[in-house]
C-alpha cells in the first residue's frame, strides 16, 4: 500500500517535472523563433531603407540635371537678349545718324527752292503771292462762262426734279402708313344682362338713371332700343366713364344713387389710367422717349377726342410715322420731327378749359414742360396763322394736311356738332355759381348743376331764364334748347 503511495507520489512529481521541462523547451523554442523574426524584420528594414535611399539618391540626380539644363537655356537666351540690345543699338546709332543726314539733305533743298524763287521773282518781276492772285484772276475768267453754265443748269434741273422728288417722297410714306379709317360716334350703346335691369337703372321714380345722369354728364336713354342702353354725348371721355361705370354696375347688381356715384368715381379713376397709358404706347409706338408724364397724360386724352369726326390719336400717331420717314429722307431731325407731329394736336384736349387756339395752347404747353425750343416751334406753326422757318416744322405741316387729306378721314358735320355742344356747355358755365353744366340729348337740352350754399331756389328760376336768353343770343341752332337747373342740397354726417 504504502509502495503504491510512493509510486504514485513519485509518478506525479514525474509529471509536474517532466511538464515543466516541457514548457521551458516550448518558451525557448518561441524566443527563438522570435529572435529569428525580429532578425527577418531588421534585415527587410534596413533592405528597404537602402532602396529608399537609392530612389531618392536618383530623384536627386535627376532634378540637378533638370535643373542645370534650365539654367543653361537661361544663359542662353539671355545671351541672346544681350545680342539684340547691341544689334539695336547699334541700329539706333544708324538711324539717329540718317536722321542728321535727312535734315541735312533738306536743308539744302530749302535753300535751293528759296535761290531758284528768287530769280524767278527777279525774272518776272512778280512776288509769289502776287503771281498766285494774276494767275487765280486767269483761270477765274476762264471758266466763269462755263461755271455760270454750269449752275444754271444744275439750278434748272434742281427746279425740274423738285416737285417730282416731294411727290415720290410723300407717295412713298403715305403707301407705307396707309390705314382704314373710322369715324368716331356721339353714342355708345350697352347691353342690358336681362329685361329687369333696365328697371333697377331707371330706379323708384327715375332716382337711378337721373343720379347718372348728374355723375356722368351723359344722357342714358333705356326706351330706343330694346335691351340696350345708349349712352348719349358729344365728349367722348364722358361716354366712356359712362360705359364703364354702368358696366360695373351692372357686374354689382347694387343700384342706388350712393353706389353710382362710388362705382361712377372708380371709373373715372380708372379712365384717367387708360388715358395716360394710350399716351405712353403712343410714344413707344413711334419709337420716342423723354416725353415728360403731363404731355403724354394730354396725349392721351386724344384717344377720346376727335378732330372732324377723325381720331385726334390715331392722327397724330399716323403723322409721327410718315413725318418720321421724310425727315429721313430729306436729312431733317428725325426725333424733334416725330415729338413735334406727335404732339401737335394735344392742345385739343384741353380747348374748353383754356381759351385760344388749340395749336398756341400745344406749344404754350410744350414749352411749359421743357420741350426744345424746335419742338415748340414746330407744333406752333402746324397752321398757316404762323410761318414754318425750320424743316421739322414743314414736315409737320405737310404731314397734318396728309393725314386729314385722304378720303374719310374727317367728318366735317360731327366736328361741327361736337363744337355746338361744347359752346352750350361753355355759355351755362359761363354765369357765377355754376357746379357743372353738361349738354346732352344731342343738344336738345342743358343740363346746369348750382352750388346750393351760392344759388337759391329763386335764383335758380331767374338763372335758367339767363342761360336761355344767352343761348338765343348768341348761338345758331335747330329748333329748341331745354335749360334744367338742378339746385340739391345734401346733408352728411357719419356715426362713429
Amino acid at each position: 500500500m504504502i509502495e503504491a503511495i510512493i509510486a504514485a507520489i513519485a509518478g506525479a512529481v514525474l509529471g509536474v517535472g517532466s511538464k515543466t521541462v516541457y514548457e521551458q523547451q516550448q518558451r525557448k523554442a518561441g524566443k527563438r523563433k522570435a529572435d529569428h523574426e525580429i532578425e527577418r524584420a531588421e534585415k527587410k528594414a534596413a533592405d528597404l531603407l537602402k532602396q529608399a535611399k537609392e530612389e531618392a539618391d536618383e530623384l536627386e540626380r535627376e532634378r540637378r540635371k533638370e535643373i542645370k539644363k534650365t539654367e543653361d537655356r537661361l544663359l542662353d537666351r539671355q545671351s541672346a537678349l544681350d545680342r539684340k540690345l547691341d544689334e539695336l543699338d547699334k541700329r539706333g546709332e544708324r538711324l539717329r545718324a540718317g536722321e542728321d543726314e535727312v535734315e541735312k539733305l533738306k536743308d539744302e533743298i530749302r535753300d535751293i527752292r528759296t535761290r531758284q524763287q528768287e530769280k524767278l521773282e527777279k525774272i518776272a518781276g512778280l512776288k509769289k503771292q502776287d503771281a498766285a492772285e494774276k494767275l487765280m484772276q486767269m483761270t477765274e475768267r476762264d471758266v466763269k462762262n462755263d461755271l455760270v453754265g454750269l449752275v444754271s443748269k444744275l439750278q434748272k434741273e434742281a427746279e425740274d426734279d423738285a416737285d417730282e422728288r416731294a411727290q415720290m417722297i410723300l407717295v412713298t410714306a403715305m403707301e407705307r402708313m396707309s390705314s382704314e379709317v373710322t369715324a368716331e360716334r356721339t353714342v355708345t350703346a350697352v347691353k342690358l344682362t336681362d329685361d329687369e335691369m333696365k328697371g333697377r337703372i331707371i330706379g323708384k321714380e327715375g332716382r337711378n338713371i337721373q343720379a347718372m345722369q348728374r355723375a356722368t354728364g351723359v344722357d342714358f336713354l333705356v326706351d330706343d332700343t330694346p335691351g340696350m342702353v345708349v349712352l348719349s354725348s358729344f365728349d367722348p371721355i364722358r361716354r366712356q366713364v359712362a360705359r364703364l361705370g354702368l358696366e360695373m354696375l351692372m357686374k354689382d347688381g347694387r343700384i342706388h344713387p350712393g353706389r353710382i356715384e362710388e362705382v361712377f368715381a372708380k371709373a373715372e379713376k380708372q379712365i384717367e389710367k387708360e388715358v395716360m397709358r394710350a399716351g405712353e404706347d403712343a410714344a413707344r409706338e413711334v419709337g420716342v422717349v423723354g416725353i415728360p408724364k403731363e404731355l403724354l397724360q394730354l396725349l392721351g386724352q386724344c384717344k377720346f377726342r376727335t378732330s372732324y369726326g377723325q381720331n385726334v390719336l390715331l392722327h397724330s400717331t399716323e403723322m409721327a410715322h410718315i413725318a418720321g420717314m421724310i425727315a429721313e429722307e430729306i436729312g431733317a431731325d428725325v426725333r424733334t420731327t416725330k415729338i413735334a407731329t406727335l404732339l401737335h394736336d394735344m392742345g385739343k384736349a384741353v380747348t374748353h378749359k383754356i381759351e385760344g387756339k388749340h395749336h398756341h395752347i400745344g406749344a404754350e404747353l410744350a414749352k411749359k414742360y421743357g420741350m426744345s425750343d424746335e419742338i415748340v416751334h414746330a407744333i406752333m406753326a402746324h397752321h398757316d396763322d404762323i410761318e414754318a422757318t425750320t424743316p421739322e416744322a414743314l414736315i409737320v405741316r405737310i404731314c397734318d394736311a396728309a393725314s386729314a387729306a385722304r378720303p374719310g378721314a374727317r367728318n366735317i358735320s360731327a366736328e361741327n356738332f361736337a363744337e355746338r355742344m361744347r359752346d352750350l356747355e361753355n355759355v351755362a358755365t359761363s354765369f357765377p355759381g355754376i357746379d357743372k353744366a353738361y349738354a346732352i340729348s344731342a343738344g336738345r337740352e342743358v343740363r346746369v348743376i348750382v352750388r346750393p350754399e351760392k344759388i337759391d331756389d329763386l335764383s335758380s328760376i331767374k338763372l335758367a331764364r339767363d342761360i336761355a336768353t344767352k343761348i338765343e343770343s348768341t348761338m345758331q341752332y335747330p329748333g329748341t334748347i331745354k335749360v334744367n337747373v338742378i339746385r340739391e342740397t345734401r346733408a352728411i354726417e357719419y356715426a362713429k
